[in-house]
């Protein structure tokens, strides 16, 4: 329990206590059961029955995080901890709010929920398990329209009579939802029937029949089905929404006798078969024949369209999706005929909605998708993403979802980056925090070198304009070696940002480069974040810039800042943007980023402009400048790169006789004289000139 913080004390459930729980180093909230154990071997025997939950794989099963056993020296018991995801809602929250105000519950949405309840137990069942607690609160709203069946039990805990009794007479609400046979601890399949049917009887019958009446209606169903008929009578009269069809099913379900009562397949086919319900299993697969998992590897064998085919066929078999997308990765590119069409972006993100909680789904589909878009943008750079496939919104959910799973993260950024290249999406991915969640994970992850790279590289995607002219970040996402950090050679992108978000980015950046000194891409990838950072908030029209809008809170700002980048922060920078200069001066990318930085940050504060002439390590700014003009005196952006900062550097009267003493005016000389077709080179250049050239007549003339 060390790694979880205690946030709330839920009410008591059947078997326990209920906390909610904050993991300490992820800030994701859980849900602790705590089941007190009569000793170890009851603590072991249920473990050991609970661990295979730990492997479920469904779009609408909620599967433990964790289990463990604690010991609690206070009150000298042994506990069985089982971590579950926390949600706000539940079909009892719905029942609640609806039994209130005395309205009916919607019934598209009612034959929605019920559509995923049935694929998820179809699952179980299919798997020899069986829930053994279904009731309105175990049954969990994700979201508006998705749900997911949790707090899944064993045989060992539900079968401690001792524990139910006491639990029954605390509450008589608490057994109300089981079936007859499961008061005497004999759980079946038909059980878990004989509890969704109570599940559907409620929220039909919420609109006219109070919380009390419900309890007492669903303990009377096991001696008598008098009182099922009536209220069956009456949500005819009051035409309650799909009566008639739940007049049907509702007696076959809540049979007395557990061999009478009709299977989770026999509900499917009543529901979604006969009455068209809505359901969550693409074309009723579920309905079919249970195929062998060898059989489908048979099938899976073969070519693509085939495979395709499979995918589509048992679209809510997490485990055969797993499988198709494996093959279909193992795969040469000759096979699989690529390009690939887009239609299997839209295949692909259906199976990451359809099985979000699926780490290994999850994986497969990020991989493929990267592959089908990485080949569709080497073909075609000026390719986009189908604005109808929804990606970005699933992309977002997957990283919200598996905020712990750190490859799935990388795979996700870099799918995000293209996407971010593309205009439409930048907004939206803006406005979802994804600057958030990119710094956190930053923070959070700062040793694993993919995410810190991956995450870098997004960030600066993120601010780029794919439509700013020149190379476009799609483009450079596509051909620079950082996977992901654009050129340089693109304009400073005009888009409108909220600096808030990126206020701890400075120092996240500096402390990630910090953590990998000798690591060339990591400082490629933190040098175009510095230089990024250093240019918002200047307004319009500035040396080199090109629409950064202004954030009208810097206005109340005290003390120079460049962008996002605070005085205080600016002799780490200074520093980082040197160092990763010398680290590999041959980079072009890395040393434009990083002469442009350095730049933004002379241009705002001369004692950033004195750092960079005389840095407190290693040789002088000036040295390194001469020498990486020899290195790239042929490469007018490196060239212009350099020109730039000098104008900056020669803009303080304090500095020029460092400019002089170094030698520097040769160089600018040369450079003045070589580039002659750059009108901004030969300008700014011009401009040190005429610096150098006063400050030294100054000199000689004694003032």
């Amino acid at each position: 329990m060390e790694k979880y913080q205690i946030l709330d004390w839920l009410k008591p459930g059947a078997l326990g206590v209920n906390l909610v729980v904050e993991k300490t180093d992820t800030k994701v909230k859980h849900v602790i059961k705590q089941v007190e154990c009569s000793d170890e071997h009851q603590a072991n025997e249920a473990l050991e029955e609970l661990m295979p939950l730990l492997q479920l794989q469904h779009a609408h099963v909620s599967v433990y995080q964790e289990l463990f056993v604690m010991w609690n020296s206070e009150i000298s018991s042994l506990f069985l901890c089982l971590v579950m995801e926390h949600h706000e809602g539940s079909f009892q929250t719905v029942i609640e709010k609806k039994r209130a105000a005395k309205t009916v519950i919607d019934s598209r949405w009612l034959q929605n929920m019920l559509g995923q309840v049935l694929d998820a137990l179809e699952y179980l069942h299919q798997l020899d398990i069986i829930h053994r607690n279904l009731k309105p609160s175990n049954v969990a709203l994700v979201s508006s329209n998705h749900c997911r069946l949790q707090d899944l039990s064993s045989n060992t805990l539900m079968a401690d009579r001792a524990k139910w009794n006491i639990r029954a007479e605390e509450d008589p609400f608490q057994k109300s939802w089981m079936a007859p046979e499961a008061l005497s601890f004999s759980f079946s399949q038909k059980s878990d029937v004989w509890s969704l049917g109570c599940i559907i009887l409620d929220m039909a019958s919420c609109s006219f029949v109070d919380a009390t009446e419900a309890m007492l209606l669903r303990k009377s169903m096991r001696s008598s089905p008098d009182g099922l008929r009536g209220v069956l009578r009456t949500m005819e009269e009051r035409k309650v929404p799909d009566a008639k069809i739940f007049n049907s099913l509702l007696p076959l379900m809540l049979q007395i006798n557990p061999s009478e009562r009709i299977t989770i397949r026999d509900v499917i086919h009543i529901t979604c078969v006969s009455h068209n319900f809505q359901s969550s299993s693409t074309a009723l697969a579920l309905h079919g024949p249970v195929v062998p998992l060898p059989i489908i590897d048979t099938l899976l064998e073969t070519n693509v369209a085939s495979i395709l085919e499979v995918m589509q066929s048992f679209s809510s078999r997490p485990e055969v999706q797993h499988r198709a997308m494996k093959r279909l990765l193992k795969m040469p590119e000759n096979q699989l005929g690529l390009p690939w069409p887009m239609e299997l972006v839209e295949m692909l993100v259906g199976i990451m909605k359809q099985h979000e909680r699926v780490p290994d789904v999850q994986l497969c589909a990020c991989s493929l998708l990267l592959r089908t878009l990485g080949h569709a943008l080497a073909q075609d750079p000026a390719a986009v993403v189908p604005s109808d496939s929804a990606i970005t919104p699933v992309l977002l959910s997957v990283m919200r979802s598996h905020p712990e799973k750190q490859e799935l993260l990388v795979l996700v950024y870099g799918l995000l980056a293209i996407v971010a290249s593309q205009e439409p999406a930048t907004d939206e991915l803006q406005k979802a925090g994804l600057f958030e969640h990119i710094l956190e994970h930053l923070d959070t992850f700062s040793r694993n070198r993919d995410i810190c790279i991956n995450g870098m590289s997004l960030l600066w995607a993120l601010l780029v304009d794919a439509s700013a002219g020149g190379p476009s970040a799609q483009q450079a996402l596509l051909l620079t070696p950082s996977a992901g950090v654009p050129s340089p050679s693109c304009p400073a992108p005009a888009v409108v940002v909220d600096k808030a978000p990126l206020e701890k980015a400075p120092a996240l950046t500096a402390e990630v480069m910090a953590t990998y000194p000798a690591d060339v891409e990591m400082a490629e990838a933190g040098c175009a974040v510095l230089w990024l950072l250093s240019l918002l908030g200047e307004q319009p029209g500035a040396p080199g810039l090109a629409g950064w809008t202004l954030d009208p809170r810097d206005e109340a700002r005290t003390g120079p800042s460049a962008g996002c980048i605070e005085e205080h922060q600016f002799e780490e920078v200074v520093v980082l943007f040197l160092r990763s200069i010398r680290l590999c001066q041959d980079q072009v990318l890395l040393v434009n980023n990083a002469y442009r930085g350095l730049a933004s940050l002379a241009e705002v504060s001369e004692l950033a402009a004195l750092q960079v002439v005389m840095p407190k390590e290693d040789s002088s700014g000036l040295t390194l400048l001469q020498e990486t003009y020899q290195l790239h005196r042929d490469d007018p952006e490196v060239v212009e790169s350099i020109c730039v900062l000098l104008a900056q550097l020669a803009s303080y009267d304090d500095i020029l006789p460092e400019l002089l003493s170094s030698g520097t005016q040769p160089l600018v000389e040369e450079i003045h004289g070589r580039f002659t077709s750059s009108l901004e080179l030969v300008s700014d250049a011009g401009r040190v000139l005429r610096r150098l050239e006063a400050s030294q007549r100054c000199s000689e003339g004694g003032q």
